[in-house]
């Protein structure tokens, strides 16, 4: 157990310290709150895991799967108890939870996105920064160690100034139909990532974007109203550019590099013995990656340990509910391009 002096001040947030025992819970645990849950539970800090789910008997289930320290509570008041909670239930009930717990100054991390619109967003990232209660945002891309070091390296001028980064976004195979049909499409669910990552590593605003897309891999895309591959190119306030790719299918694998071409160095991130890259002078990986769990498990992770900092006041909050305000307004932005075939100017 944990005993360390308790934290000073009516309207701070509940500290982690100043309990004897370290409870942090999980709403909903589907596939992502189900990792994120095992995450929590195999960290040594963690004493207890509440885990809630609206689908009746899901909660009991996954704490019986990943057995102690988890166990299921049925209400949001039950989650709230604990010294923070992570939110990975559908993006529409996003809001009502982070309100929730801003009510009772609960810490929260909370998978992409906050909100399902700007405005609604916009709104919300208000009403946190009002509440002064820490709240991250989970964009996984950046608690990845090796994405770190590129931003470290950029921002204290070792790589230089950027000139080109080009990053890839492959999945191996096409999501369920269902999940097509809710997932807000390919720029909110996939490329957000990139959307987030590339402007926070180079620390400047997008000025312009333009997105192109298609159709290639199945008709249930178009039925959603939505595209399978695209291309966007992103130009920014310095004059660098960069250039995203993303696909539902890769038949070698899960593909996801970055790629920093700079004035004093050429970084790259994800280009590794499991890259599914087959060459024409030889065969390709014996174990390629899968999926974007199985390849940023080291950055999920390390995502759960730094929210645990932050409740803590050990750490300060990477991926702040403002910024997440950029890549959401981007891809708006690259739906726009793509609907109108132009590119679309980006007030910073």
């Amino acid at each position: 157990m944990i005993h360390r002096t308790a934290l000073i001040g009516a309207h701070a947030p509940r500290r982690i310290e100043a309990l004897a025992e370290m409870k942090i819970g999980v709403a909903g645990v589907g596939r992502i709150g189900s990792m994120h849950a095992t995450n929590l539970a195999a960290l040594d800090e963690i004493d207890q895991l509440l885990l809630f789910d609206p689908a009746p008997g899901r909660a009991e289930s996954a704490a019986a799967e990943i057995g102690p320290p988890a166990t299921a509570v049925t209400t949001v008041d039950e989650l709230l108890r604990a010294n923070g909670i992570l939110i990975a239930t559908p993006t529409g009930t996003h809001p009502d939870l982070v309100r929730a717990a801003l009510a009772t100054r609960t810490p929260v991390l909370c998978e992409k996105p906050l909100a399902p619109d700007l405005p609604g967003m916009s709104a919300l990232v208000d009403e946190i920064e009002r509440a002064d209660v820490p709240v991250l945002v989970g964009f996984h891309r950046r608690f990845d160690p090796d994405t770190a070091e590129v931003h470290r390296r950029l921002r204290d001028g070792t790589a230089g100034s950027v000139y080109l980064v080009r990053a890839v976004c492959n999945d191996h195979l096409p999501p369920p139909k269902e999940f097509v049909a809710t997932s807000g499409g390919l720029f909110r669910d996939c490329l957000i990532h990139d959307l987030d990552a590339v402007p926070w590593l180079l620390g400047e605003p997008v000025t312009e974007v333009y997105a192109s897309g298609s159709v290639l891999v199945d008709d249930s895309f178009r039925e959603a109203g939505d595209v399978d591959n695209a291309v966007v190119s992103l130009r920014f306030a310095g004059g660098a550019h960069a250039l995203l790719s993303a696909a539902r299918h890769d038949p070698v694998g899960y593909d996801c590099r970055l790629e920093v071409f700079a004035s004093r160095d050429t970084l790259t991130v994800g280009l590794d013995e499991r890259t599914p890259l087959n060459t024409v002078r030889g065969a390709g990986p014996d174990r390629p990656w899968t999926s974007f769990t199985e390849r940023y498990h080291d950055a999920y992770v390390q995502e759960s340990r730094v929210f645990l900092d932050v409740i803590a006041r050990r750490a300060e909050n990477p991926s702040p509910p403002r910024e997440a305000l950029v890549s959401l307004r981007l891809a708006e932005a690259c739906e726009e391009s793509l609907r109108a075939g132009k590119p679309v100017g980006v007030n910073p």
